[in-house]
């Protein structure tokens, strides 16, 4: 998947719930990855938080289906123009899994990270407040393997490819440490509403 400027897809339909630049996708969800969906079974799936944190920690399918669950309902968006409206995706809140490592008053972003070596980064105030979950069923089903299953970071409020597919952990940090697209051009935080899509803008 090579970075363009050049995105294209349906006209933009005059919708105040749709950021700029953007085309209400209906009932399709775009695949898009910038590395091959893993054969990656729940059994074999696991979660870390660790850096800048008081306990690093470790959830395995089984520790981390035992928290509280938590549901997200609402829009996501695509930095190559698609939003999807009304989506509804269940796994636990990212504030769940934070609270049991401590976060350090130091830590101030993370660099998430896939079980393929994806990355991206965040300020920590991006997945922290109700803002972020890790993502297992979409629509009550389990999270299709191309769409990130068997679980992705859910970072709804921005560009989705924030929302890390394979999610294998965070890493917390006292400095901003861009990741995979962020170093091929694309903005660091990637907020929809701003239309921060590249660098510089």
């Amino acid at each position: 998947m090579n970075v363009t400027r050049g995105f294209s897809g349906r006209p933009r339909v005059d919708n105040p719930g749709l950021p700029p630049g953007q085309y209400d996708a209906g009932d399709d969800w775009p695949v898009l990855s910038a590395e091959v969906t893993p054969d990656l079974a729940p059994a074999d799936w696991t979660f870390r938080i660790d850096g800048l944190v008081e306990r690093p920690r470790t959830w395995d399918w089984e520790t981390a289906h035992a928290l509280p669950g938590s549901v997200y309902e609402g829009d996501i968006h695509c930095v190559t123009s698609w939003s999807k409206f009304g989506v509804r995706f269940g796994g636990v809140s990212l504030d769940t899994f934070l609270e049991a490592a401590g976060p350090l008053p130091s830590a101030t972003h993370v660099v998430a990270y896939a079980h393929t070596g994806y990355t991206t980064n965040l300020p920590l105030a991006d997945v922290t407040g109700g803002r972020a979950w890790i993502a297992w069923e979409f629509d009550g089903r389990p999270l299709a393997p191309e769409h990130g299953g068997p679980a992705r970071l859910l970072v709804p409020h921005l560009y989705f490819w924030k929302s890390a597919k394979w999610i294998a952990g965070l890493r917390l940090l006292d400095h901003d440490e861009p990741g995979f697209w962020e170093q091929n051009g694309y903005h660091r935080r990637g907020n929809p509403w701003e239309e921060q899509r590249f660098s510089g803008d």
